[in-house]
């Protein structure tokens, strides 16, 4: 059973294309936390919002206190990866 849920999250995460759950690891589940109590809550931006902030940080044109760890993060994102997770961040209820 547990092999059929493992199974079933993989798929989800590859049919939404860039998977929300690394993000989460420091944004919160839900996008509702500031990430290591410093960043903005981003639950609720807008797609256009999202896709600003990643493609900022991507170039380093973007960013606070954590500019650095977001462009590392960023970095590893195409353009798709980023339409999809501000979709999925949008779709987030602000807190």
């Amino acid at each position: 059973m547990k092999k059929i849920v493992l199974a079933t999250l993989i798929l989800s995460a590859f049919a939404f294309g860039a998977s929300f759950a690394t993000c989460a690891a420091c944004h919160g589940a839900k996008a509702e936390k500031h990430a290591l109590g410093k960043s903005k809550i981003i639950a609720g931006w807008s797609v256009k919002k999202v896709e600003h902030a990643l493609k900022g940080y991507k170039a380093g044109t973007f960013g606070g206190a954590l500019k650095g760890i977001m462009k590392g993060q960023a970095s590893k994102l195409s353009d798709a990866d980023m339409a999809s997770l501000a979709k999925q961040i949008s779709k987030f209820p602000k807190p």
